[in-house]
């Protein structure tokens, strides 16, 4: 058996993403021992029951002592905070990185916090479900899919290592600045969650429908809003609220394509109609081709073994 790549490990806050990477580490012996903290007791004796974590912290800054790896997985609003109480507590030549779906605000939040001689990595793993919490985690969850990682000023064997373990899990790892990530991340992940929001908020105002047909009645479209829409509030809200100038600009690009649409059903243009959708539906293939989806109708519905 290799020597883990990391002797321990500290997982701050035990949601779907860190219960996730303490299962996987587990599985594949990258971590020696993980350390976990959570907010709440519950939280933290689910961590030790399900056993990807060997011990548990009622604080963050107790968590992290002696750490060689410490991942910040708490909501992006929370991250400037945690980082304020581990500072103290944070190993040198250890090494911080973060899940958060938004990049240029957690480097804002967290920099400042991080001692000299600590390395600063801030990741985000393009992986999920509809679930959430220290029961939702399982350790193929990074399989295939990618992890994008910030260098910033880390050293490069840091990073070399982070990257090792984010392999280890399963993910393809790419690196890429902060600011070019948040406005992929607009395109390709908060401004389709806000639409998904927005489309089941539109049927939950049409009460008659949505207590009967809708619920009923739906078909795979809606049934995969209302999948995307069953997220976790409080990420989703800061993940809005931090990455406010590149959702608004991608929105805003979507609203002028959808004007068009309107327009050509309205003026009954349908060449315009199907030349559009002959267009998108290439991106829908070529997504599958890239591995990072199927063509299998039931994809990202099918229940999880042991949720």
């Amino acid at each position: 058996m290799t020597a883990p790549i990391y002797d321990r490990v500290a997982l701050i806050g035990l949601g779907l993403i860190a219960s996730s990477m303490g299962h996987a580490m587990k599985k594949w012996g990258l971590a020696g021992s993980i350390a976990g903290h959570a907010k709440t007791g519950a939280t933290r004796e689910a961590a030790l029951e399900l056993g990807f974590c060997d011990e548990v912290f009622a604080t963050a800054a107790e968590a992290v002592k002696g750490a060689d790896l410490v991942v910040l997985a708490v909501p992006v609003g929370a991250m400037g905070a945690v980082a304020a109480e581990i500072g103290p507590q944070l190993k040198p030549g250890a090494t911080v990185t973060d899940v958060g779906s938004v990049k240029q605000a957690v480097v804002e939040a967290v920099a400042p916090h991080i001692p000299e001689g600590v390395n600063f990595v801030p990741g985000h793993p393009l992986a999920g479900t509809e679930h959430s919490g220290p029961r939702s985690g399982f350790p193929t969850l990074f399989q295939n899919r990618w992890c994008l990682l910030i260098p910033g000023d880390a050293r490069p064997d840091a990073v070399a290592r982070l990257r090792a373990v984010w392999e280890g899990m399963g993910a393809n790892v790419e690196e890429m600045d902060a600011a070019h990530h948040d406005l992929v991340l607009a395109v390709t992940s908060h401004t389709p969650h806000l639409i998904a929001y927005t489309m089941v908020g539109v049927a939950d105002h049409l009460r008659r429908v949505t207590e009967s047909e809708v619920i009923k009645y739906s078909a795979a479209g809606f049934r995969d809003f209302t999948r995307i829409a069953a997220s976790d509030p409080t990420m989703w809200r800061d993940v809005f609220l931090t990455n406010k100038d590149a959702t608004l600009d991608i929105l805003g690009r979507f609203t002028e394509e959808l004007f068009a649409l309107q327009r050509a059903i309205r003026m009954g243009d349908g060449d315009q109609l199907f030349d559009y959708f002959t267009r998108t539906r290439a991106i829908r293939r070529s997504i599958i081709e890239a591995g990072q989806d199927t063509d299998a109708p039931d994809f990202g519905r099918a229940k999880v073994a042991g949720q």
